[in-house]
């Protein structure tokens, strides 16, 4: 059976461990020359160590893959050039890109720093950014490519002390959207995933109460593994009608998630004002308001 990936070279960024390790090590194993960058920092951005992503890479090449490990980060615009230039002086090409990269500073918004929120954006939002940029050149080049970003039911839905983190992740879709849009020309594809798994990041996010407390047992049976085969096969030709979509991995299931499309709409031939907004505007749409949902009240079921 042919090789899903056969003959691409991916770049994986935050692939030292969790769901950036099994999407390198699938996309090996399905064929593709991989790129593990991870710049090894704990979870909230701090320190530095080179062995996650040596590990990643030695378990590849011990299961007949190719992979080099990167250590660049993705947030400065120049260090993020230096991850795709790897990809192209290893391998001499690039075909996907997967941005993974993340980091966490959960707070409480009344509480939240300045620094909690750049340090956030920053790797994740601009980080995203920055990678797409510079393996767009080569893309339009060669008129192919795709992008893999992993957003989170944090921004699509909603999550307490996540505001730094959801605003990000939110972005993280629009970016996507509109790289789709703008790149469709040169056969460029870029779609996003919410994924879920048992991680050192959610593992470190405690339970506020019985509920999430059953909620995070039932989360360790989800593993990072359960993520990557939707990311492989996005990155792969397999996926050449799919485009600006968002998906949502949870264990077995697959979903295809919403995008923002107009509700339901009333006129005034007169035009508007702040009286005749609460007067007729607030009564005829309230109905179709959504509820201040957290992604447990979307999913409220156990994962298949």
């Amino acid at each position: 059976m042919p090789k899903l990936a056969e003959g691409k070279v991916i770049v994986v960024t935050g692939a030292g461990r969790g769901i950036g390790a099994a999407i390198a090590k699938l996309a090996a194993k399905e064929g593709a020359r991989v790129v593990v960058n991870d710049i090894g920092v704990g979870l909230a951005g701090e320190g530095g160590d080179k062995s996650p992503a040596e590990e990643t890479v030695s378990e590849i090449k011990k299961a007949g893959g190719e992979a080099v490990a990167n250590y660049d980060s993705v947030a400065q615009f120049a260090s993020a050039g230096k991850i795709i230039q790897c990809a192209v002086d290893t391998f001499g090409r690039i075909d996907g890109v997967v941005n993974n990269a993340g980091i966490l500073r959960d707070v409480i918004f009344h509480k939240m720093s300045e620094d909690d929120w750049d340090s956030v954006v920053n790797v994740m939002l601009k980080g995203a950014f920055n990678m797409c940029r510079h393996a767009a050149d080569h893309y339009r080049k060669q008129e192919s490519g795709a992008f893999v970003h992993m957003t989170s039911t944090s921004g699509l839905i909603g999550a307490m002390g996540q505001v730094n983190y959801g605003a990000a992740k939110m972005g993280m879709v629009a970016l996507s959207k509109n790289i789709a849009v703008d790149m469709q020309r040169f056969n460029v594809r870029s779609n996003c995933i919410a994924p879920t798994a048992w991680t050192r990041m959610t593992a470190s996010i405690p339970p506020k109460d019985p509920a999430a407390a059953k909620r995070v047992e039932q989360r360790k049976q989800v593993s990072a593994e359960h993520n990557a085969p939707l990311a492989v096969f996005l990155l792969s030709d397999a996926a050449k009608e799919v485009t600006g979509q968002v998906f949502s991995t949870r264990k077995n299931e697959i979903f295809l998630m919403s995008q923002p499309r107009p509700l339901r709409g009333i006129h005034r031939a007169e035009g508007w004002t702040p009286s005749t907004c609460a007067e007729h505007m607030l009564p005829a749409l309230k109905s179709w308001f959504f509820p201040l949902d957290r992604t447990a009240d979307v999913f409220p079921w156990d994962s298949i």
